[in-house]
């Protein structure tokens, strides 16, 4: 009887152990995951300007000028839209700025569109660019999740941010197409207009970074 009574002590010891090594080895994975979303979180901003400026190099055309001065007026739409809104943080104390809508998310989909649009450009639509438009979306998306997961942004606050910066891409790149394109080829003036605009809103732009992404999470 005793050692019924030990097997069943030490059966229970050994679950006892069991559940402690598995809450600690799931505690790790859980921190290590955190950890890698925190960190790619505060890389996204940077991950993101260094996509547009590929994609801006690789095109090296009016259009991915127009589309470079296209993403600091969204930037700057995002600042004007949080401070009508004036939305909290689901955790104030985090950041005290408004949330809504999420500038990253705007400013990760701008950059979504503007891939996925140049992509079909370039290469037609086909599969092989569906998939990877699909994809390219999917890592945006991802991107924007991030800031829900730390905590940063609401659902909703990075839902909203996603389709404003989705829907002024579209419209930007349309307003291209269908009204500055034609003036673009045929003025050198306009050529002038769009090359030194891009320039200053992105040296102004380049100047905000500096000063401010080293520091804050918009």
């Amino acid at each position: 009887m005793a050692d019924c009574q030990a097997t069943v002590d030490d059966d229970d010891e050994g679950v006892g152990v069991s559940f402690e090594q598995e809450a600690l080895i799931n505690g790790s994975s859980t921190s290590t995951s955190g950890g890698l979303n925190a960190t790619l979180n505060s890389l996204s901003k940077w991950l993101v300007a260094a996509v547009f400026g590929i994609i801006f190099l690789w095109r090296h055309d009016g259009e991915a000028l127009w589309a470079a001065s296209g993403s600091v007026l969204n930037a700057g739409l995002s600042k004007v839209l949080k401070k009508i809104l004036n939305q909290e943080r689901p955790v104030s104390t985090i950041r005290s700025d408004p949330g809504m809508p999420s500038s990253h998310a705007q400013s990760i989909f701008y950059t979504v569109m503007f891939c996925i649009v140049s992509l079909v450009e370039y290469f037609g639509l086909n599969g092989i660019t569906a998939v990877i438009s699909a994809l390219i979306f999917a890592i945006g998306s991802y991107f924007s999740w991030l800031r829900v997961s730390q905590q940063l942004h609401t659902t909703s606050q990075v839902a909203v941010g996603a389709a404003v910066g989705l829907c002024f891409s579209v419209f930007w790149i349309w307003l291209w197409d269908a009204i500055v394109l034609k003036a673009f080829i045929s003025h050198l003036w306009v050529q002038l207009i769009i090359v030194l605009g891009t320039a200053s809103f992105c040296v102004s732009f380049l100047l905000y970074a500096v000063r401010y992404w080293v520091l804050h999470e918009n």
